[in-house]
């Protein structure tokens, strides 16, 4: 019955899209039930200057790893093709830019997880979802970099085109997309999973903050109405001598 079961076939072919639903559905449910959950506690008293090497170097970092994943996973093949742009180039682009990103999230990540278990007041306001959601970044972000090994290997840009074929064929619905990459190295595929893994419990974790940093500037644009100012009448003087004053309309 199992003879033809592969493993692979549930993570790249069926987990992308089941992540990608529960980031969803799973997030609207959140924003819908429970408003007041929806934000990423702070606990900014305690061991300041430790949170604010930790936050810097972990959100620019990451911000940068984020977009570069986006941009290179998601820009069609024929747009390099078509710029003429070396696939060789965008490798080392991917390893001199990602590189430093991910060595300077991580240091970050470990300040920050480091401050949060070794402080006793953060850690008895700190959920098990905080501390499993913290991990889960540090490992994943030591993956990453661990990754460039095996892609220094394949500096002529082979192994990244088929990543961008796997990541595009997903979106665009193609169910056979999971065999672009099933003979890729076990550090890859890990890092897809442990990405995949988080994204699933993005709606349920701190990580939902994203969310509102990326949704603030289009919920102001998109506002329902103006805030309507009444001017005040200007009042005329007292009489000189008089106790009261006219009241204000």
């Amino acid at each position: 019955m199992f003879a033809n079961f592969d493993i692979n076939f549930i993570i790249f072919g069926i987990m992308p899209y089941a992540a990608l639903t529960i980031l969803v559905v799973g997030s609207v449910a959140r924003y819908d039930r429970d408003q007041y959950t929806w934000k990423s506690s702070s606990s900014q008293l305690l061991r300041r200057k430790q949170l604010i090497w930790g936050s810097i170097l972990f959100h620019v970092g990451i911000i940068t790893i984020f977009f570069g994943h986006l941009v290179g996973l998601f820009t069609p093949v024929w747009v390099l093709d078509a710029l003429g742009v070396p696939y060789a180039l965008k490798q080392w682009m991917a390893v001199i830019i990602g590189g430093p990103a991910g060595i300077a999230a991580l240091i970050g990540a470990s300040l920050l997880m480091h401050r949060r278990l070794s402080e006793p007041r953060i850690r008895a306001t700190s959920s098990w979802m905080d501390i499993i959601i913290m991990a889960l970044i540090w490992l994943q972000l030591a993956i990453g970099l661990l990754t460039i090994t095996q892609t220094l290997q394949h500096m002529d840009g082979s192994e990244m085109v088929r990543f961008m074929s796997w990541s595009q064929s997903i979106v665009t619905w193609n169910i056979n997309a999971w065999v672009t990459v099933v003979d890729v190295h076990w550090l890859y595929k890990l890092h897809i999973f442990l990405g995949l893994l988080i994204t699933a419990l993005f709606p349920f974790s701190r990580l939902v903050h994203i969310a509102s940093g990326f949704a603030a500037p289009f919920r102001y644009l998109l506002r329902p109405g103006y805030q309507i100012v009444r001017s005040r009448r200007q009042q005329p003087l007292p009489k000189q001598g008089s106790a009261k004053s006219t009241p204000a309309e």
